[in-house]
Parts: C-alpha cells; sequence; structure tokens
C-alpha cells in the first residue's frame, strides 16, 4: 500500500485519508466541471463514471448531459434503485434532459454485483429511451454499464 505524505513547513508527516479524498475530489471537480471537453474522450468518460459510481452499493441510473460539442452541461443521477435494480422512467429522462436543455446525452448505470454485462431489460431500456430523446433531437451517444470493468452499449453495436 502507498503511504501519501504532506509538507508543512519543510516537515512531512502522513497524509491522513480524508485529506487525500479532499485533494482527490477536488482534482476531479476541476478535471470533470461544466464546460470540460473531458467526455469527447473516451477514457475519460470511462474514468470519470468508474469514479462516480464504480463504488456504490445500490443501483443507480444517470446521465451525462452533453452540450452540441459534447462538452458536459451536467452530470445528473436520475433514479436510485436496490443492489440489483432500479425503475428507470422515460418521460423523466426526457424531462432531464430538455431542463438541461441537452443536445446528446449519455446513460450509465452501475452494477454493484460488479458483473457489467447487459440485462434484456437493460437493452430493452436502452432502446425504449434512445427513441423517446430521438423525438426530441436529443442524440443519445452510449450507455456505460459500471460494474467491475465498463460495457459500452456503443462499442457492442447495441445502440
Amino acid at each position: 500500500m502507498d503511504t501519501l505524505y504532506i509538507c508543512d513547513n519543510g516537515t512531512f508527516r502522513e497524509a491522513p485519508d480524508t485529506h487525500v479524498l479532499h485533494c482527490a475530489q477536488a482534482t476531479i471537480a476541476r478535471r470533470y466541471r461544466p464546460g470540460s471537453r473531458a467526455f469527447t474522450d473516451p477514457i475519460k468518460t470511462r474514468e470519470f463514471l468508474t469514479l462516480h459510481a464504480g463504488s456504490l452499493d445500490h443501483e443507480v441510473f444517470g446521465l451525462l448531459h452533453l452540450d452540441t460539442r459534447h462538452r458536459l452541461i451536467a452530470v445528473e443521477d436520475l433514479f436510485r434503485g436496490t443492489l440489483d435494480g432500479a425503475n428507470v422512467y422515460a418521460r423523466e429522462v426526457v424531462k432531464s434532459a430538455l431542463r438541461h436543455n441537452a443536445a446528446a446525452v449519455i446513460f450509465f448505470h452501475n452494477h454493484p454485483s460488479g458483473f457489467p454485462q447487459p440485462s434484456t431489460a437493460d437493452e430493452i431500456t436502452t432502446r425504449r429511451l434512445t427513441e423517446a430523446l430521438l423525438l426530441v433531437d436529443i442524440r443519445v451517444l452510449d450507455h456505460f454499464i459500471i460494474g467491475e470493468s465498463l460495457f459500452s452499449f456503443a462499442e457492442a453495436g447495441l445502440l
């Protein structure tokens, strides 16, 4: 295990966990702030989503709201579920995207089990949401499932 140190007036001491977490959160906030281009890079998108929802013990379904240049407008955890599922409502997804004036979105949800493969319900929900958003000219760029690794619907040809 690595140990991090802080320099206080020329003296080094071990950094407390809370300080390390605070610094990490500040770095993440700077890197993934609204207007950031981070979401035009699939690697950074994966990194962010892993940090955002990878360690949760309950399922969460959310959206990355993006502008016409695929820069971040907002991150929204829209639905919270239980250990193995979350109810997702197309009406609420469309309302959220319109409220943020998004030109495109990326869906994400986590599987607390760690197994990132989509279920049949995940595939049906993704199709239904994509169709609903297309009616209001909002593109769905991808849907990521976060587990021990990440599954991309776009990379798998499911979008």
